[in-house]
């Protein structure tokens, strides 16, 4: 990959700081996609030392993360009470079309990870898409209740839910979060 190659990628990838996301990290400032991707992959990175994700390629889930939003750099950001079947066809086309302009010696690989990401079968696809909804919810309880919408009482503790039933760890964690929404919401 050529210097010029690296920077126009970069550049795309970068609209991710700017395009935000529905929930508030501070009274004057929402969540972008990029601070969403990056914690994501962190909770991936910390999940490395827990016995139940030994047999698991981490390294794949990381990478999984930090690009799995990387379509919304051409569609912005929908929330997903808004966001239809439709929504994610062209957001996925986009992200698709974009990395087939990439070189050869990188595009395969993100290729195979989009398209393992859509299948969502192997065990690190399915992390994945858990710690990306689980890390959703975190960011919500962390925003002010005054920028909650009604229907977010009862999607805070509902969203994703099925997307933990793998891992005995993830669903651990997501009881945890909830208590966290309960106590937020005054329902414990």
């Amino acid at each position: 990959m050529t210097p010029d190659q690296l920077l126009e990628i970069l550049k795309t990838a970068g609209k991710l700081k700017e395009n935000t996301r529905h929930c508030w990290i501070s009274e004057d400032r929402k969540e972008s996609v990029a601070d969403h991707s990056w914690r994501t992959a962190l909770m991936a990175m910390l999940l490395s030392g827990e016995p139940e994700y030994a047999r698991l390629d981490l390294n794949r889930v990381i990478r999984m993360c930090l690009i799995h939003d990387l379509g919304e750099a051409f569609t912005g950001d929908i929330p997903v009470f808004l966001k239809g079947q439709d929504d994610t066809g062209r957001e996925d086309e986009l992200f698709r079309q974009w990395v087939m302009s990439f070189p050869e010696e990188i595009r395969g690989e993100w290729i195979d990870l989009l398209e393992e990401m859509q299948a969502m079968e192997t065990p690190e696809a399915k992390l994945y898409k858990a710690l990306d909804k689980l890390e959703a919810l975190i960011a919500h309880n962390e925003s002010d209740l005054s920028t909650w919408l009604p229907l977010e009482y009862d999607l805070q503790l509902t969203y994703g839910q099925e997307n933990m039933s793998f891992s005995p760890y993830l669903q651990a964690f997501r009881e945890a979060v909830n208590h966290w929404t309960k106590q937020k919401t005054n329902t414990c």
